[in-house]
């Protein structure tokens, strides 16, 4: 089977070209050996459950190219969602800890977007792994939006634009395919397409001017893929589908009045915005029809081979001609050729001095440092020790469990440590994202005696959970020490709070992020952060 001539392939093995899957397992097992060997498909996805150690990682993406090269097929497509900050399948300790987009968008400068994304390219494909999905270039424009938030980098199109045009480039020049999405913008939804179907209302004049305008960067920067939005647009498709699924919204808006020429891939088509409303085997088909190329069904072994026989079945009874399977598997072949992914893997000493080295630590220390946005300070910054002698407190509220969206903690860097570290004693009360009655009078308590204190709040969702705004006016009304709140992912968080005299936003909790916040408080370092979006009336977006 050669890779780029496909005059003998069979329309099966043409088919399995359309097809990234996911699998459970951190080696190759039962469901992959048979996506591959039987139904050919083009392209895997990593999530959190496929991924151990660096060494681990290499050798899956080695096994599994090997197991396509055996069945004579092109190199697979080896994809991961490792956007930075919070949406990072790849979170060990050996690699560099990218930072989120928000984070990015705060320094006010796309060359530390493209530092960042080079440094994230590179570790990936010397991990094997030679697809993105990203850069998200969503515009953040609505502040209870539960999915996209901290993933955009602004809510200015222009910024978002420059930003992900910035990142696509920097990831396709160390050989990953980037990917721009959610197509046509999911930052104005207030609705998880994972759990539902989200609409956005917007006319065509609007649509043009905000949520469009980064992905006509996008193009222009080369994007090798885009992603579909599983998300309602009303103005460009009056029938109630989502885009993914409308030939309307992806031939019509994406090929040919935007030109995009490159691989449209479909967000997964287990998401519930799918999923509860078509089954899955017809959405599949319908999103082929619409104009996508590649088909992500990312989980289920059953849904996977019946949405490979749905399209199979949809070219045999006519309803899909074999020109349409043709053209879509040429750009996905295109695509492999040039982003050489049939080159022979790095020598495992070459891999490994190519992650987390400390050159590229240095860079994110820097990110890192521009991105901590003071919002306002009414006179308590930097802190001092207290004169009687008592320790600070941080209260750090903490998620109690993983997910594959999103991660809480990321690779967790005690704040009061570092505190310490700087001459502000301190300690650290960990609480949960929502605490109790009983959690919220013991941290107030601890506050009562303490010399400083400095409130991390965490939203997880478009809204602060009650029960940290609770804590957080508790604190404001009865502490005579200071007290500085400090956002650590959705910075909008400010809008459910009392009029705090000090409030910093970080935009996420990983490590890089906690130690700049530190030198902050301490007076060690000047925060030079932008808010790259709006809280309210009274902090605009600054850049």
């Amino acid at each position: 089977m050669s890779f780029m001539n496909t005059d003998q392939w069979t329309l099966e093995q043409k088919i399995g070209q359309l097809f990234v899957c996911g699998f459970h397992d951190i080696v190759p097992d039962a469901q992959m050996e048979t996506l591959i060997a039987d139904y050919q498909i083009g392209g895997v996805i990593y999530f959190r459950r496929n991924i151990g150690t660096p060494q681990q990682i290499y050798q899956l993406s080695i096994e599994l190219q090997q197991q396509a090269y055996n069945q004579g097929l092109p190199p697979l497509l080896i994809a991961i969602d490792q956007e930075g900050g919070m949406v990072s399948r790849i979170d060990q300790e050996e690699l560099s800890l990218i930072p989120g987009n928000m984070s990015l968008g705060a320094t006010g400068d796309p060359a530390w977007t493209a530092a960042a994304s080079s440094i994230s390219a590179r570790e990936l494909r010397a991990l094997g792994i030679n697809v993105n999905f990203a850069p998200c270039v969503d515009v953040n424009n609505n502040p209870r939006n539960p999915v996209i938030g901290v993933r955009s980098y602004s809510e200015k199109p222009d910024i978002v634009a420059a930003h992900g045009a910035a990142a696509i480039t920097a990831m396709q020049e160390q050989g990953v395919a980037a990917t721009a999405k959610h197509f046509p913008g999911h930052g104005d939804t207030e609705v998880d397409s994972h759990y539902g179907l989200a609409s956005v209302l917007h006319d065509v004049q609007r649509l043009e001017q905000i949520e469009l305008l980064p992905f006509r960067e996008a193009i222009t920067a080369g994007t090798d893929l885009i992603m579909s939005a599983h998300v309602i647009f009303p103005a460009f498709e009056p029938d109630p589908i989502p885009a993914t699924l409308s030939h309307r919204v992806l031939t019509g808006l994406l090929r040919q009045q935007l030109g995009f020429d490159g691989v449209i891939v479909t967000d997964c088509l287990e998401m519930h915005a799918i999923a509860k409303h078509f089954p899955i085997p017809e959405a599949t088909v319908m999103a082929l029809e619409a104009g996508a190329d590649l088909l992500l069904v990312s989980h289920t072994l059953q849904e996977q081979i019946a949405a490979i026989e749905a399209v199979r079945h949809a070219v045999e009874q006519g309803r899909i001609s074999e020109q349409r399977i043709d053209e879509s598997v040429t750009r996905i072949l295109q695509l492999k050729a040039r982003r050489q992914m049939d080159r022979q893997p790095m020598s495992e000493q070459e891999w490994l001095s190519l992650l987390g080295n400390e050159q590229s630590a240095d860079v994110l220390r820097a990110i890192a440092a521009r991105s901590i946005t003071v919002v306002k300070d009414d006179h308590q910054l930097p802190l001092q020790p207290a004169a009687d002698g008592k320790q600070g407190l941080v209260i750090w509220p903490q998620l109690s469990r993983r997910t594959e969206v999103a991660e809480a903690v990321g690779h967790d860097r005690n704040l009061a440590e570092v505190l310490t570290s700087l001459g502000l004693p301190a300690e650290r009360l960990i609480i949960g994202t929502e605490p109790d009655a009983e959690e919220r009078l013991v941290t107030l308590q601890k506050a009562q005696q303490s010399g400083f204190v400095v409130q991390v709040t965490y939203t997880s969702t478009g809204q602060l959970p009650a029960e940290q705004a609770q804590l957080t006016q508790c604190l404001h009304e009865q502490l005579r020490v200071p007290l500085i709140v400090v956002s650590m992912r959705n910075p909008y968080d400010l809008n459910e709070l009392p009029e705090l005299r000090t409030y910093i936003c970080t935009y996420e909790n990983r490590k890089y992020a906690v130690e700049a916040l530190a030198a902050v408080l301490a007076g060690t370092e000047t925060a030079t952060g932008k808010l790259p979006v709006s809280l309210n009336a009274d902090y605009t977006v600054q850049i």
